[in-house]
């Protein structure tokens, strides 16, 4: 057999397995009815990281995290913030990936569940901290706070995720962000977009998100991004158009952005038509600042890398069989914790953030006036937001 003939057989044996793995995947998901978020997914279909590391989108690039702190015009805030939206989309819905490969799904996350990383801004010398906790496992809610203490800039939010499977699988994100600024003492209010997950008769599968969303503002300036994706009208995935504008007078746009969030867009001056930006996803310039966080054995053992090590590392060699014998070794453990909490009479309270009723979450309600926004406090528990204090005070080993 001549060497192409055998690169050729071996592709279409690769591509044969990996089509019957998305036939099996399939079948397996068309079987369970009801919110597939904390099922079990077949250990082919998961990423080597968990789900409490998705939030380090918002925060790997500090110099566009802590951009809109320090612009003084508020439509120029406006624009920014929502680059900052548009920007972390990619690393978050591409879990593991990139559009061209397939995506997979991030490891369920545990009870109590941490991570904790920051970068640094070589240019500004400032630092932007991340913290995140599962704080809820049925149903799974995860809560983050992010920080830059030099440029008094914040974002706190929280997610519930619902999912369900009807040819595709449909991901629900209830919850938001809260980005505020301490300068100009300015809120914004940020969804979490609603996510599709198409592809399954191609064995590639890709994240779309449809529909239109705001990101309002305390200045007055709202952010309208309509995402549009694959469609009868349009040939390319993960389109959108979006504006920024004035709640006064939403006729006239400031600014207009137009492209495909996944590769890259264009920002417009919607009163001169000047080209201001043209913002590429893979430029260099592009890429995530170098993340620090503490060495594999000096983490504390909640600690998402720490506690899943055996399972990552696993996934990344391929080794389905180990991954998912040392992902049940986890999951045990964890159930073994709660039945003695049981036992004992305890009640399991998280670290770093805490609940508190929604009529009390005034940003929210004074942002969200007017609109189609709705909390859905009862179905997140509450509303979650980081104590600052137990986050000064706390060091690793959290839990004695």
């Amino acid at each position: 057999m001549k060497p192409i003939d055998k690169i050729q057989r071996t592709i279409h044996k690769a591509d044969k397995g990996i089509s019957a793995q998305f036939t099996e995947l399939t079948k397996f998901l068309s079987t369970v009815h009801g919110d597939l978020a904390n099922v079990t997914a077949p250990p082919f279909f998961l990423a080597p990281s968990s789900v409490v590391e998705n939030p380090k989108s918002w925060a790997q690039r500090p110099a566009v995290f802590t951009a809109a702190a320090i612009e003084p015009e508020s439509e120029k805030r406006s624009l920014l913030v929502l680059q900052m939206f548009l920007v972390a989309l990619r690393d978050q819905l591409y879990v593991a990936g990139a559009p061209n490969v397939s995506i997979k799904k991030p490891l369920n996350a545990f009870l109590g569940e941490l991570f904790l990383a920051s970068w640094r801004d070589p240019k500004s010398c400032s630092t932007t901290n991340l913290v995140v906790e599962q704080v809820s496992h049925h149903p799974p809610i995860t809560a983050m706070h992010i920080s830059s203490k030099e440029h008094g800039i914040r974002a706190d939010g929280y997610a519930r995720v619902k999912m369900t499977f009807s040819g595709n699988v449909n991901i629900q994100q209830i919850g938001h962000a809260v980005v505020h600024i301490d300068r100009f003492d300015e809120d914004y209010l940020v969804p979490l977009p609603n996510v599709t997950i198409r592809g399954f008769l191609s064995a590639c599968l890709y994240p779309e998100i449809v529909g239109t969303y705001t990101i309002n503002s305390s200045s007055g300036y709202v952010s309208e991004i309509n995402f549009s994706g694959t469609g009868i009208f349009r040939s390319k995935r993960n389109s959108f158009e979006a504006r920024v504008y004035h709640r006064d007078n939403p006729g006239k746009s400031c600014y207009e952005l137009s492209g495909v969030w996944s590769k890259g867009w264009k920002i417009i001056d919607s009163r001169t038509g000047e080209l201001l930006q043209t913002y590429d996803v893979d430029a260099i310039e592009s890429a995530p600042a170098p993340i620090e966080i503490a060495p594999i054995e000096k983490q504390d053992p909640l600690e998402s890398r720490r506690a899943w090590r055996d399972v990552i590392s696993s996934l990344e060699e391929g080794n389905y069989q180990a991954a998912s014998i040392a992902k049940q070794k986890v999951e045990e453990a964890q159930r073994r914790r709660r039945s003695d909490e049981k036992k004992r009479g305890e009640t399991w309270i998280p670290l770093f953030f805490r609940n508190f009723p929604g009529n009390e979450h005034k940003v929210f309600h004074r942002l969200a006036e007017g609109t189609s926004w709705q909390l859905l406090d009862k179905e997140t528990k509450g509303v979650w937001r980081i104590d600052e204090e137990r986050l000064e005070r706390l060091e690793s080993p959290f839990r004695k």
